[in-house]
């Protein structure tokens, strides 16, 4: 295919268990701003909880490292940007590719699994991993309240969304699951100095998943010079559909040479649980 000149595409990954729901309207938001958006469904997604069984995180990396080698030359220009463990995918790849054709967004990425809702037990998953591998495959890991997210009228229609039985996340994944992204998160903290374009952070503060160290951390580690961090005071961790979720679209805009204003106000509450699509 041949370039269009000034042409400008950006790549969204999704998260663990979810679908483009996970970014809310962000693609609209950049669409608007005159750019291709490219989404992709992870190996084991948009099914059902069990297809995640025998999907590895290699499998979800090179997904998304296969289509960005294949928007890569239909662009003058292309971003990447992930969600939860959309953002780890999209920083690992960009890594490997030593990305340097466009900008990294990486939205609430769980480098560590340490926010204050995750159980004080959480450690024992290793022993599990270890002695009992097995059970990773039977043991589910369900989806509770807050569902990740502060904004209680939001909360309400995920709740309402689950109860109906709605295919935008799954209910519950097996726990080998949040063994392979143990394996990605490992993979990730690894050669972050080999990152060279330029990179936007955003993570809340209350995140209950995940804390703000993790963005610290890459912070840190890809340097100052090419990264930035904001930091969101009144959402959880699903940053995209909660309080935040303008302050959040207005920063990715401004961060890829966009104007901001493009973030209008949501004509329909409901709008930040729609998906892109």
């Amino acid at each position: 295919m041949e370039v269009t000149t000034s042409s400008v595409g950006i790549l969204l990954v999704h998260g663990l268990g979810g679908t483009q729901y996970d970014l809310g309207m962000m693609g609209k938001i950049l669409k608007r701003a005159g750019m291709d958006t490219h989404t992709l469904t992870l190996p084991g997604h948009a099914g059902q909880p069990e297809d995640l069984l025998g999907v590895t995180a290699e499998d979800w990396v090179e997904e998304v490292r296969a289509k960005y080698r294949e928007l890569l030359p239909q662009y003058d220009t292309l971003h990447v940007m992930g969600m939860c463990m959309g953002a780890l995918l999209a920083i690992e790849v960009v890594k490997q590719e030593r990305h340097t054709k466009g900008r990294l967004i990486a939205l609430a990425p769980p480098l560590y699994l340490d926010g204050w809702s995750t159980p004080w037990y959480r450690f024992l998953r290793y022993f599990v991993y270890r002695f009992m591998p097995n059970t990773t495959r039977t043991m589910k890991v369900e989806e509770e309240e807050p569902f990740g997210v502060k904004n209680e009228l939001v909360r309400s229609i995920i709740k309402a969304k689950f109860a109906r039985g709605d295919n935008f996340h799954y209910q519950w994944i097996p726990l080998y699951c949040v063994q392979q992204v143990d394996r990605l998160r490992k993979w990730v903290k690894e050669g972050l100095n080999n990152i060279s374009c330029p990179t936007l952070l955003v993570h809340a503060r209350e995140d209950e998943l995940t804390s703000l160290r993790s963005s610290e951390f890459l912070l840190k580690e890809i340097g100052a010079q090419h990264a930035k961090l904001v930091v969101l005071e009144n959402s959880y961790h699903m940053i995209c559909v909660d309080n935040d979720r303008d302050q959040v679209a207005a920063c990715v805009l401004e961060h890829l040479g966009c104007d901001p204003a493009l973030v209008r106000p949501r004509k329909r509450r409901s709008d930040v649980v729609e998906s892109e699509e």
